[in-house]
């Protein structure tokens, strides 16, 4: 199994855009206090796991989740614009809501998950899968016999579910996407497979130990990158 890479990949922490039901798209939202504390906790539950690399969105709440993890490990976190979240172009910063009322029919399409559908300005599921996947397996080949950890969004852990279970771009989604949960993949040269998926016990730890974060304020510098 020397060819083989594990993979932790990872949803960024909350944001009030996530509350709100708002989509973000590629806008640079931030993480608000819960995800900051999600994120904290999650790089807190792996602070143990032998990761060697880590990967992340440019985007400031996958960036910014990423680097409490690079934090405890000791680790630099590594930007990666193929771990952006799907481009939704027109869609970007209204709710769920206020797209299917200003543009039922592509609302609709939308819903439907028409793999090629993309939004004025935005990627169609199609293009998201390809970018994807493509990046994913590219950073999972460059560290054969290793762990890594990819933080990304939602979109991001749907297409990989969807490649690790070889489900078809269309299927309805039955899996959960949680903030900051730890999805576990393995990567051979024939692909992704699935391990584990959406552990968030760690968000609802008490025994996790805040004192093995690094000294000073965890969050210090992160909200520039």
């Amino acid at each position: 199994m020397s060819e083989s890479t594990r993979v932790i990949a990872i949803r960024h922490g909350e944001t009030t855009w996530n509350v709100d039901t708002r989509i973000q798209g590629h806008l640079d939202i931030p993480l608000n206090d819960t995800g900051r504390r999600q994120a904290e906790r999650m790089a807190l539950a792996l602070a143990d796991e032998p990761i060697t690399a880590i990967y992340a969105s440019d985007l400031t709440r996958a960036w910014e989740t990423a680097l409490y993890l690079g934090r405890v490990l000791g680790i630099e976190v590594t930007r990666e614009e193929g771990l952006r979240e799907r481009g939704f172009g027109d869609f970007e910063g209204k709710t769920f809501a206020e797209i299917e009322a200003l543009l039922p029919d592509q609302s609709m399409r939308w819903r439907k998950r028409d793999p090629e559908f993309a939004p004025a300005g935005g990627e169609s599921l199609l293009d998201l899968r390809t970018r994807v996947v493509a990046t994913a397996e590219r950073l999972a080949a460059a560290h054969a016999g290793e762990l890594i950890a990819m933080v990304g969004h939602g979109g991001v852990m749907d297409v990989l579910y969807r490649a690790a279970t070889r489900l078809d771009i269309q299927a309805p989604r039955t899996w959960a996407l949680g903030n900051a949960a730890i999805n576990r993949l393995l990567w051979t040269p024939q692909g992704f497979s699935l391990v584990g998926w959406a552990d968030t016990q760690h968000l609802d730890n008490d025994t996790l130990d805040d004192n093995r974060l690094p000294a000073g304020d965890a969050r210090a510098g992160l909200g520039a990158q």
